[in-house]
């Protein structure tokens, strides 16, 4: 089902269309979504960005087979506790919302590959992401970013590209065991602190776009 538009209430009917694979409900006046939708067990896709959305039940946890899941554009202040329980996710795009919290649960997310928190208002990570071993696109840009988790240089996996940030702290211990993608695509970032204690220096990976702006700044 899809390219309803303008929609301001999703019928409780929804339920029963058991088998269900894509639903596409982007660019409506959606203010909630019904509880019903967590019987909809076979649904792949969904499709909810462009909505007013400022919550989402605690029944699509039960989505087991969702693996695409697309919110951006919505008016949500917290990323909701029931998507991590979908353990099928491999992307979800959450950009453009109101987002200032990340749940430690995002940890169940095991699979997920793709996660978009563009346009946000976080301003801290939650050391819970580090175990998310799948995940090689993570876009954060526009949001109010003053650090990294201290093990987020195990995401070995993790392509940095598409970052816009103007200030990341680098935890000192994982400087030298950040993923080369960081490091290919620091020209994205505007200063990037190096936190360390002692020692000669850092060894960080030239990358041949970087340009005037991009400041490897050896921290005190």
């Amino acid at each position: 089902v899809g390219n309803v538009y303008r929609m301001e209430l999703l019928p409780q009917d929804i339920g029963h269309l058991r088998n269900l694979t894509c639903l596409y409900l982007d660019s409506n006046n959606l203010k909630e979504i019904p509880a019903e939708i967590g019987t909809l067990s076979h649904l792949e896709r969904l499709t909810l960005s462009n909505n007013s959305l400022s919550s989402l039940p605690a029944e699509m946890g039960a989505l087991q087979r969702l693996h695409s899941l697309h919110l951006a554009n919505n008016s949500l202040t917290e990323l909701p506790v029931p998507l991590c329980q979908l353990r099928s996710l491999t992307f979800l795009d959450a950009s453009d919302n109101k987002i200032d919290t990340i749940p430690s649960s995002i940890r169940h997310l095991e699979k997920l590959e793709t996660l978009l928190l563009l346009f946000n208002s976080l301003e801290s990570l939650p050391e819970d992401i580090c175990l998310l071993r799948n995940l090689h696109t993570l876009w954060l840009g526009n949001n109010h970013l003053r650090s990294l988790p201290a093990a987020f240089g195990e995401l070995v996996n993790l392509d940095w590209g598409f970052n816009y940030s103007t200030c990341i702290h680098v935890p000192q211990d994982n400087v030298q065991t950040m993923s080369p993608f960081f490091w290919q695509h620091t020209y994205t970032v505007r200063a990037v602190t190096l936190w360390r204690q002692h020692g000669p220096g850092l060894d960080v990976p030239a990358h041949p776009e970087q340009t005037p702006e991009t400041q490897l700044l050896g921290a005190w």
